[in-house]
């Protein structure tokens, strides 16, 4: 039993012992060390300032209308009997030609009417003219023998004296002449005529229909000369000039046009502070309607340059590469436009980022883009 005892204990001291030389050993055996990662510097692609004089754009759009455009409204009443060609839309007329005639029978025989009516009473002063004032005798006389009812209304004999005029103010000349002429004025509404060669937009009646007075009849457009109507900020006001020409795209940039500042409204809008511009332009496939964008020269800005407006930071500053890292610089925005902004304060040779890079800061060490 003794002789067990001892020999467990003779184990345990040498399983001790020789855990303590394995532990020294590991000890004493140098780790290999994990390799320090490097810090990565990302590379920048740049720009190098050249200060220019740029132009200042301001950019606007808007519809195309018509320069010339007459809304057809009647003044009469009748019944729609005449046009020189198919009144409907889409349809061309020359100018002075009839657009529309209504009926004028009964106005005409009115008209007639009181034109006898008229000679009759001028024939009736000759005999008095003839005994009391034959000095006028022969021109009154004259006057009714050149008389032709189906003729316009000629104007009356010119008085020269006063005792003249008040006998033929005695018998009512003056104011049956008036009402021929109002008549006369009245029948010249019965027919509307094309001001200037142009096309129907809009017809609301067809031939046989009753038309009264007041009703409107259609619309009248010139397609060869044609505005677009754009608001610009108010700020700008001064600096539009009638006669500046001025770019004009569709929106998909496909076909462009140049056009000419034709007249500028002097009202501010007070809702949205903008002023209206108008543009005259034509070319082929231009239509009434037609929606363009307008990039109108406003100034030039002297010593400056244009970026994206990606590059800003803070609105008025950017980032310039001084050496190897990011240098942040104040600068001055002059001018934003939708995709781009015209900056002053940056010196001709300067590097500045081209291209945004996230996360970027003040210090941060980079390396430029060589190719």
């Amino acid at each position: 039993m003794e002789i067990r005892k001892i020999i467990i204990s003779l184990l345990a001291l040498a399983i001790l012992g020789g855990g303590y030389l394995i532990k020294n050993k590991l000890a004493s055996t140098e780790r290999p060390q994990r390799p320090k990662k490097e810090k990565a510097i990302p590379t920048v692609f740049t720009q190098e300032i050249k200060n220019t004089t740029i132009p200042m754009q301001i950019t606007a759009s808007g519809n195309l209308e018509a320069r010339d455009r007459i809304e057809i409204f009647s003044e009469v009443q009748g019944v729609f009997e005449y046009s020189s060609r198919s009144f409907k839309p889409g349809v061309y007329y020359k100018a002075g030609e009839t657009l529309l005639r209504i009926n004028s029978d009964e106005s005409r025989a009115s008209l007639r009417s009181q034109k006898s009516a008229f000679y009759n009473q001028v024939v009736a002063i000759l005999p008095d003219l003839k005994f009391d004032y034959p000095e006028v005798y022969e021109k009154w006389k004259n006057y009714a023998n050149a008389f032709d009812i189906e003729k316009s209304l000629p104007a009356l004999p010119e008085i020269t004296e006063e005792k003249e005029k008040l006998f033929i103010a005695s018998r009512n000349i003056n104011s049956s002449w008036y009402n021929v002429k109002n008549i006369e004025e009245r029948l010249s509404k019965f027919a509307i005529y094309a001001p200037f060669n142009g096309t129907l937009t809009e017809a609301t009646v067809d031939k046989g229909a009753l038309i009264r007075a007041g009703q409107k009849l259609g619309e009248f457009i010139s397609p060869n000369v044609l505005e677009l109507e754009v608001a610009v900020n108010s700020s700008y006001a001064d600096l539009l000039k009638i006669g500046n020409s001025v770019k004009l795209s569709t929106v998909d940039r496909a076909k462009s046009y140049t056009g000419k500042i034709s007249r500028i409204n002097s009202l501010i809008d007070p809702t949205t502070q903008t002023i209206q511009a108008y543009i005259r332009v034509n070319g082929k496939g231009l239509r009434e309607g037609m929606y363009l964008e307008a990039d109108l020269e406003a100034e030039k800005i002297e010593n400056a340059f244009e970026i994206s407006r990606k590059l800003l930071v803070g609105n008025d500053k950017v980032y310039k590469v001084d050496g190897d890292s990011l240098l942040l610089t104040k600068i001055t925005p002059v001018h934003f436009t939708e995709n781009t902004v015209i900056i002053k304060g940056m010196e001709n040779g300067d590097l500045m980022l081209s291209k945004p890079i996230p996360g970027a800061f003040n210090g941060m060490q980079v390396k430029i883009y060589e190719n």
